[in-house]
């Protein structure tokens, strides 16, 4: 497990490297904008019944996302130096890629 400064500075990396994707796929989609406040990543939809909230929760080094009724948590992985989903492997922007996609049922949208 990492230790409380590691974990911060990685998840800081991973939410800000997700962020800047977000806002170039934003400028595309125009389905979706990315908000951040206080360390936590919020991707509001335009219909504006639904969001994503992506948030480091420290005390267990994990990211967290809520999206579709659903809680998925991310643990690091030193082999892939990312945060992945220990379930399925996808590391943090393929899996906010896939649930996008699911969520606006919109093939095209990429995270570069």
């Amino acid at each position: 497990m990492l230790d409380e400064t590691t974990f911060r500075r990685e998840s800081d990396r991973a939410l800000e490297a997700l962020k800047q994707s977000l806002i170039v796929a934003e400028e595309e989609s125009e389905a979706f904008e990315a908000e951040e406040n206080n360390g936590v990543l919020n991707i509001v939809f335009d219909n504006g019944t639904s969001k994503f909230v992506l948030t480091p929760n420290t005390p267990v080094r994990q990211l967290w996302i809520s999206a579709t009724s659903t809680s998925f948590k991310l643990e690091w992985s030193e082999t892939a130096s990312a945060f992945v989903l220990p379930k399925t492997g996808e590391d943090l922007k393929s899996l906010t890629q896939r649930l996008l996609r699911e969520h606006l049922n919109d093939a095209t949208i990429t995270l570069a």
